[in-house]
């Protein structure tokens, strides 16, 4: 009975988001997620091309950080919302849980263990570029944060994501073709998060390629066929991740041209929540990624046109209905999606709705 009450507590408290900003008594409800899960070895879905029958091994022995949250990378956002909430709220109810999971998880020789798996053979691919990126996001997060421990966390993550950061200055250049897709592998997003590390950490050669790659992948895109946008495992919109990227790249009134021709018009399905039919499979939860993605896209790229555009006014309006949709559906009861969507929640929270 007690953990039922509990349940509805936390279903009540996500519900609440989607017509306040963050509270402390709200975030305390959704670090209890990933809480349940950066520790939590099984059920578990490897990235893991297997040299020899050595290497037929458990999750937490590949990957002594982030073996838990049902996969990789997760895991590593994870460690990235818990580290995130507690900066915003270091005086949270699950302060003292949440430091020892990251004490834990990203001590010096967990984060040299992630690096050693990288070295090995048939790795180039692992991750690539969706887990480089929120791994590249948790240290951002954790850069120039002023607090003793997380200087530690900070120290002991920047080799590995000096590793990252490395993969995509040697991958980009051979990466010929964007790719377009609304799950993992999207080019967008893995550049839009591995410019906003660079910037941070002030990596002028990380930047100044992702700036030409993005610009050569996506200058000349016209008239984006958004309305055959939602795929059915989408959690990421192609159309508007690339136009996150390019608000980030373009000066604003450059931003402004190129998004005039890349999307003439709002198709009804981009401003449309997705339908979610069944929370209990893995696929078809991705779908309320979807919305809360779609609305941090819509919030930036409003908050980058004129207030007195007509598409910026469409975009926050859709953005408000995408949130609405699906942030009291974040705490599910069903790993399928709980293991993951509090981090696109708080990625969401944490993006400034336009003024």
């Amino acid at each position: 009975m007690l953990k039922l009450i509990g349940f509805l507590f936390l279903i009540s408290s996500v519900s609440a988001m989607a017509q306040e900003s963050l509270t402390q008594a709200q975030a305390s409800s959704l670090a209890k997620l990933p809480l349940k899960c950066v520790r939590k070895e099984y059920p578990n879905k490897l990235d893991h091309v297997m040299n020899n029958s050595g290497e037929v091994q458990g999750p937490k022995h590949l990957h002594p950080a982030f073996y838990g949250c049902f996969d990789w990378h997760s895991s590593v956002h994870g460690h990235w919302m818990l580290v995130r909430l507690l900066k915003a709220f270091p005086n949270l109810p699950e302060a003292k849980e949440i430091r020892a999971a990251l004490q834990e998880n990203l001590s010096a020789a967990n984060i040299q263990g992630e690096i050693a798996y990288l070295k090995q053979e048939s790795r180039q691919s692992f991750e690539r570029t969706y887990g480089w990126a929120w791994l590249l996001k948790l240290a951002e997060e954790l850069h120039g944060w002023n607090d003793a421990e997380g200087k530690q966390w900070a120290a002991n993550l920047q080799p590995l994501a000096e590793a990252f950061a490395a993969k995509y200055i040697s991958f980009l250049p051979k990466q010929t073709y964007p790719i377009r897709t609304g799950v993992h592998p999207n080019t967008a997003f893995g550049l839009a998060f591995a410019l906003d590390y660079a910037k941070t950490v002030g990596d002028q050669k990380l930047a100044a390629l992702i700036v030409e790659r993005s610009k050569n992948y996506y200058s000349n895109d016209a008239n984006y066929p958004a309305a055959w946008e939602p795929g059915g495992e989408d959690f990421f919109s192609p159309s508007l991740m690339e136009a996150d990227l390019m608000r980030r790249v373009l000066p604003a009134a450059e931003f402004q041209t190129w998004f005039a021709r890349f999307l003439p018009s709002l198709p009804k399905s981009l401003q449309t929540p997705a339908i979610v039919a069944d929370r209990t499979d893995g696929k078809i939860v991705h779908l309320d990624g979807l919305n809360l993605s779609r609305a941090w896209c819509m919030r930036s790229i409003a908050a980058a046109l004129p207030k007195t555009n007509a598409t910026r006014t469409a975009l926050m309006a859709a953005a408000k209905r995408h949130e609405q949709a699906a942030l009291p559906n974040i705490a599910s009861g069903d790993y399928a999606g709980e293991h993951w969507l509090a981090s696109f929640a708080v990625y969401l929270l944490a993006t400034p709705e336009p003024k």
